[in-house]
């Protein structure tokens, strides 16, 4: 047996500030061996992003498929601790620690069901990236590339990203808005303020662009959606000085979309608005994941009732909050996400409740018999 709260100290004693490196995936190969799993690490990925570490992890004979994805990857902590961030420490009934909720803690406790659940009918993998956290350009993207140059696919993923909100249980999600970051530049031409038809201010053009995409409304939401939003995260001119035109005025913008839209057709859109009220101005649009979703059904339903059984609660099914690892396991098979209460994640003293992680131990469990009978 293995105990999930001992397990999940063992892992976020381990600083794994994002990319995680092999030492951090070593940690968790050593229980997964040990329960009959062949165990692959490898690096991908160079400098500036990389190289990141990742790890999959395989058991079974065949039949269905039932995957199970993660990181093991952390925001760096700050500073202000009550005790020190990668020092566990149970509290209060609390572990507290940087990865207590995201989510050493929901991989610790998959871990411990597996050993509870023994030999089961099928195949179960983990997918354990070291860059959710980053740019994730070299975690579950090469993950997935590296299932299918060995022609694996899961029929089923279960992400454990922390997802309940008041309480353990009370929310599943199954979908998440997709993101599009953009960065517009204006080009001028530098001059004094007092021989304007010497120079050509950019900031008007730039003002104007703004205003057309704060106008703006993208959708009203869908059945499983909010409505997607654009919001202007950054303007900058950088002029100290008084009597000088700028050559140059740069904004940010961040579109957070349901499956109305892609990123694609959104780039297109604001890069049309630039190029109306700016030619020669220059866009960069940076894509970090498409909208998904998957409709309720068998894996939703299987999920539900295993949190039920446990917890006498059913989930609320949820689109809400920002972005996953599942936006790429999504072009596999169908994925929810379902793990601890969010509500200290990336923040200081983040903790999970002792409790909460041996329930959702048994929902895992649940789960795994669930999805393999045998």
């Amino acid at each position: 047996m293995i105990d999930p709260v001992t397990f999940a100290r063992t892992l976020m004693a381990v600083p794994s500030v994002t990319p995680a490196g092999v030492a951090m995936m070593e940690v968790l190969a050593e229980p997964l061996r040990a329960l009959g799993f062949a165990v692959d690490i490898f690096e991908a990925g160079a400098a500036p992003d990389g190289p990141v570490a990742n790890l999959f992890a395989i058991r079974g004979n065949g039949g269905k498929h039932f995957a199970f994805a993660g990181h093991l990857d952390v925001v760096p902590p700050g500073e202000g601790w009550t005790s020190a961030p990668f020092a566990p420490e149970i509290r209060g009934g609390l572990l507290h620690g940087r990865g207590a909720v995201d989510m050493k803690g929901s991989i610790a406790a998959f871990v411990a069901a597996l050993a509870t659940v023994g030999d089961l009918d099928g195949t179960i993998s983990l997918i354990i990236t070291g860059d959710e956290e980053g740019p994730a350009l070299f975690g579950t993207v090469a993950l997935i590339e590296h299932m299918r140059a060995r022609g694996i696919c899961p029929d089923l993923c279960l992400v454990g990203e922390p997802t309940s909100t008041v309480r353990l249980g009370d929310m599943v999600k199954i979908g998440r808005r997709g993101s599009v970051n953009m960065w517009i530049e204006v080009p001028g031409t530098q001059g004094h303020v007092a021989y304007p038809h010497l120079a050509d201010n950019p900031i008007p053009r730039l003002v104007r662009i703004l205003a057309r995409i704060e106008a703006i409304v993208l959708d009203e939401g869908t059945d499983w959606f909010q409505p997607s939003n654009i919001e202007i995260t950054d303007l900058e001119v950088g002029n100290p000085a008084t009597n000088v035109i700028p050559a140059l005025a740069k904004a940010r913008i961040s579109i957070r979309f349901n499956d109305r839209h892609s990123g694609e057709t959104l780039t297109a859109m604001i890069r049309a608005i630039v190029e109306e009220e700016a030619p020669g101005a220059r866009l960069v649009s940076r894509i970090s994941g498409e909208a998904f979703l998957t409709p309720p059904g068998t894996l939703s339903s299987l999920v539900a009732e295993a949190i039920a059984r446990v917890t006498g609660i059913t989930p609320e099914l949820s689109t809400t909050g920002g972005t996953s690892d599942a936006r790429f396991l999504s072009k596999l098979c169908p994925v929810v996400e379902f793990g601890l209460p969010n509500a200290t994640m990336h923040k200081l003293d983040e903790a999970a409740a002792v409790e909460d992680i041996h329930a959702l131990t048994a929902i895992y469990a649940e789960i795994l018999r669930a999805a393999l009978p045998g």
